[in-house]
């Protein structure tokens, strides 16, 4: 199963996803413009599950959590999995991806995932 396992950009459902979850962290209004950042960031960077696991402060699932298997058997099926969303700062925040994370990890620890990141503004 392990291999090249990645699209080569987000679906456009991570996008609410992500600000939905950020919005829980900074409010609408930061949410959404770091939403709107990460639809415009275009490149993709790599790093490896674990790191960005470390970054963020969340522990690793194991690959019985339900969202993580689902990940895991469409790879096993042949399907890819979307780029993850992070917003820089201290921690971390993944925005959106967090199951696909882990599924990576169970799948190939060394691999390396492919992610959008942005900055986040320092907190007030």
């Amino acid at each position: 199963m392990a291999g090249e396992h990645w699209k080569a950009a987000p679906e456009a459902q991570d996008f609410p996803a992500a600000e939905s979850y950020l919005s829980l962290l900074v409010g609408h209004v930061k949410a959404a413009r770091l939403a709107k950042a990460l639809r415009k960031e275009d490149t993709l960077q790599h790093y490896a599950a674990k790191d960005i696991l470390r970054a963020a402060r969340l522990p690793l699932l194991g690959p019985d959590d339900p969202e993580v298997a689902n990940d895991l058997d469409k790879v096993k099926a042949g399907q890819k999995l979307s780029p993850v969303l992070l917003a820089q700062g201290i921690p971390l925040w993944v925005a959106d991806g967090y199951h696909r994370i882990c599924a990576s990890y169970h799948i190939d620890e060394k691999a390396l995932v492919p992610c959008r990141m942005v900055a986040r503004q320092p907190e007030s």
